[in-house]
């Protein structure tokens, strides 16, 4: 479900057109249920042949999100900010071994922005989202990573384990967080590196593990099984950047 922001929405059916037709990068189309044939299935083509997301959504839910406007049962969520491409990430990194933090369909807009405002601070050279069942860059995630969004390119891909394995063509070692995984004191993080983080719910999907070249994991000493996505995503980001031995600057909390 789409943030709760009306400045990431255009609704009405000849906005929501004009802005298929344009440049500006969109989340998804939203649809209200029931609306079949005309405009609104010309729209669903549309967003289909971008490579976007179409949702369904009961009026209700249509009307609060575009604050009881005349959306005439069609919107769309907007980026908040530009996508990068995953040559602007590797290109970032220069002469240094990469790292990458890659978001495998982490849903809640609070920690991906929290993630990438970690990611940032800990020396990552970018982040890789996948288009669908994922949080996009909205004003959220761009509010929660304090501003993180503008340094630490994010690039949006349309199938994270055909890119898993581009990357590992470049040398890179790829890492997934998961309980089943070794503990993360144990690895050597120095080389070319991605750090894969799993969805709130159940955790790397299984296309995603499979590619993974490792797997790591935080040991659990109470009664709790799991993290919160975003800490264990600090956890270990903090790791890496020690075994690598960056400089780090003293943090300001």
């Amino acid at each position: 479900m789409p943030n709760n922001e009306n400045t990431d929405l255009v609704y009405g059916r000849g906005p929501v057109r004009e802005l298929l037709r344009g440049e500006r990068q969109v989340e998804c189309l939203l649809l209200q249920k029931g609306l079949e044939g005309g405009v609104p299935a010309q729209l669903a083509a549309m967003a289909k042949n971008k490579g976007l997301p179409v949702k369904q959504i009961d009026a209700q839910g249509l009307d609060k999100l575009c604050g009881g406007a005349n959306h005439q049962g069609v919107a769309a969520q907007v980026s908040a900010m530009r996508y990068a491409e995953l040559d602007d990430i590797f290109r970032r990194a220069g002469d240094e071994p990469v790292l990458l933090v890659v978001a495998d369909e982490i849903e809640d807009p609070h920690n991906l922005g929290a993630i990438i405002r970690t990611a940032e601070a800990a020396g990552a050279h970018g982040l890789i989202i996948p288009k669908r069942r994922s949080a996009g860059l909205s004003q959220t995630v761009v509010k929660t990573s304090a501003g993180a969004t503008e340094p630490l390119p994010v690039a949006r891909v349309p199938n994270l384990p055909t890119v898993i394995e581009d990357i590992k063509v470049r040398g890179v070692w790829v890492y997934g967080a998961d309980a089943k995984g070794k503990n993360y004191q144990e690895v050597d993080f120095s080389g070319p590196a991605a750090l894969v983080l799993g969805s709130e719910g159940r955790g790397l999907g299984r296309l995603v593990r499979e590619r993974c070249d490792d797997l790591v994991s935080l040991p659990m000493h109470g009664k709790m099984t799991s993290l919160n996505v975003s800490v264990a995503a600090g956890i270990l980001l903090y790791e890496i950047a020690r075994t690598r031995n960056h400089n780090l600057p003293e943090a300001h909390y």
